[in-house]
């Protein structure tokens, strides 16, 4: 049996859903508490939204995934994205706002080039923000702005405004989840630690003869992560990136297999390298010299 999906193509498809009357053709910011109580929806997006509500307790789908949708919890979504409950009947009552603003907003202004900054916009659902009351607040008093900005005449500058209040709605997110990020610093050391041991296990096992070298989307789907949530955990974790600290993490096995006598060719094929030139390049990016001159060094 086929689910019912609301093909959200633009703002205005999902505000007519929930019964509220056309704003802008690009932007639509509601307050659920005006049309509660409303009824589930599982949308594909074809547009921008960041979610969050007050009260209520809802399992929610999100690609291939559960979630449940608590109090303080912000979602953001991008165009191509499916996420929400299917329609069974229910109603529920929510308190909370909704923003979503189509793609072409954003036309002519710095943030369109921006928008792809935003990592958490392709998070996973699991790895939502969770607000403290300061932060909801915060979001909150944004939504009220922009939708009484709405609810003027519109004249030369108001996309200007609206677009200037969006931006300023997803840099408090990215402060906020740089907070979420310090204050679950043990959680993110224990990503760490099972990131360096999925790595040990990797080279261990030989799966680099038959797959190549790890790569992040490997490691962040073997850890049950977006890619870009992953990313961000180690970058806050370490200072480096995932990718570097992939990278590191091979030159050392490097280190250890040249240091007992094997030639550059040997290691090369051992960690999986296609070509010897290119373990050399990535070594010498690395560690400032070839593997060559490591080798003498060491002798």
């Amino acid at each position: 049996m086929m689910s019912k999906i609301l093909k959200v193509r633009n703002v205005n498809d999902y505000g007519r859903y929930l019964g509220c009357t056309d704003q802008h053709p690009l932007v639509c910011v509601i307050d659920y508490a005006k049309v509660s109580p409303v009824r589930h929806s599982l949308n594909d997006y074809g547009v921008y939204g960041i979610f969050f509500h007050d009260e209520a307790e809802i399992d929610l789908a999100y690609g291939c995934g559960k979630y449940d949708y608590k109090k303080g919890t912000v979602i953001c979504v991008a165009p191509g994205q499916i996420g929400g409950k299917e329609d069974n009947g229910e109603e529920v009552t929510l308190t909370g706002w909704a923003l979503l603003f189509h793609p072409d907003l954003l036309h002519g202004f710095p943030l369109e080039r921006r928008i792809k900054d935003y990592s958490f916009f392709d998070y996973r659902v699991n790895e939502a923000l969770h607000m403290t009351d300061e932060e909801h607040d915060i979001l909150a008093s944004l939504m009220r702005q922009t939708r009484d900005e709405l609810s003027k005449k519109p004249d030369e500058l108001q996309n200007a405004i609206i677009v200037g209040y969006i931006e300023l709605a997803l840099n408090f997110c990215q402060r906020f989840y740089n907070r979420q990020f310090i204050t679950r610093k043990i959680e993110n050391s224990d990503i760490l630690i099972r990131f360096d041991r999925l790595l040990r296990d990797y080279f261990e096992e030989n799966f680099q003869q038959t797959l190549g070298l790890p790569t992040v989307q490997y490691c962040a789907d073997k850890l049950c992560m977006s890619p870009n949530y992953f990313g961000d955990v180690i970058k806050k974790t370490t200072g480096d990136t995932a990718s570097n600290h992939i990278r590191q993490f091979v030159i050392q096995l490097a280190k250890n297999n040249l240091a007992t006598g094997e030639t550059v060719f040997q290691v090369s094929d051992r960690l999986g390298f296609e070509y010897p030139q290119h373990f050399s390049r990535m070594f010498k990016k690395q560690e400032g010299i070839t593997p060559s001159e490591y080798c003498q060094r060491l002798r």
